[in-house]
């Protein structure tokens, strides 16, 4: 029973830091995305430009980042990022576009 108790704390302790570790989207924009996207488009919050971007899935989108596409580098740039890290600046980024 004692290792059980053990068990199911460090289990919970693990999800509790995964959950803490989650991609928060604006650091992943501020740290790489914002380099581009507060100066050229589509800009940050540019509803008229992201509009027939938004249309498009979150997975498309993510996939188009992590391929590169035109000017933007594959990843935008930040080779260490996750998807997880992608999908979550691509969120952000569509909610400033709403």
């Amino acid at each position: 029973m004692r290792f059980a108790i053990i068990g199911i704390t460090a289990m919970a302790a693990l999800f509790n830091i995964g959950q803490v570790a989650a991609a928060d989207g604006k650091a992943v924009y501020d740290k790489g995305c914002g380099a581009c996207h507060n100066n050229m488009d589509p800009k940050l919050g540019d509803k008229a430009k992201w509009g027939p971007i938004a249309k498009q899935s979150v997975d498309t989108l993510v996939a188009t980042v992590v391929k590169g596409k035109g000017a933007m580098p594959p990843k935008g740039g930040q080779a260490a990022a996750s998807n997880d890290d992608i999908k979550a600046a691509v969120e952000y980024m569509l909610s400033k576009a709403k």
